[in-house]
């Protein structure tokens, strides 16, 4: 296996950071939601342990050493209902899935693969918890801002 592009790793260490807050943000969510919704928030948790595990080989993989969790994470609102629940679980699939664009872009050819597979697992999640869909998923915060993706700039304990 030929040594891996530092684009490469820095979009995998990207996605695994993600990966770490949305674990940590689905505790939040799991707190806050409705009764009927629980299931749903479980298996997205579960999903994003699963995808959190594999990255951290991707990234031991490409040479890398992965990064730990934060010890916390800031919220980008307060959570204090089931319906900001609802909310933090639709931009936290939001905020992965802008990852995952990234590491499609930047990704050797099993991890392009791998990438558009979990950034469409984010992007219907991201439907599920708001109810209606984007454009272009992953791409939504370049398309309405103009400016770079959340993995290229936001801090490693912010969500």
């Amino acid at each position: 296996m030929p040594p891996a592009s530092r684009p490469e790793l820095a979009a995998a260490q990207a996605a695994l950071d993600a990966e770490h807050a949305a674990v940590y943000g689905y505790g939040v969510v799991g707190g806050r939601i409705a009764d009927a919704r629980r299931p749903e928030a479980r298996a997205a948790y579960d999903a994003h342990r699963a995808r959190r595990d594999t990255l951290r080989r991707t990234v031991r993989d490409l040479g890398g050493t992965p990064r730990p969790a934060a010890a916390a994470y800031e919220l980008p609102f307060p959570v204090p209902d089931a319906a900001a629940a609802t909310r933090l679980a639709a931009e936290l699939e939001d905020r992965v899935a802008a990852v995952y664009a990234d590491l499609v872009r930047d990704g050797g050819e099993a991890g392009r693969k791998e990438a558009a597979a979990a950034l469409r697992e984010a992007a219907v999640r991201a439907v599920r918890w708001r109810g209606s869909g984007v454009a272009f998923p992953g791409l939504t915060e370049r398309s309405a801002t103009g400016t770079p993706s959340p993995s290229a700039s936001a801090p490693a304990n912010a969500l």
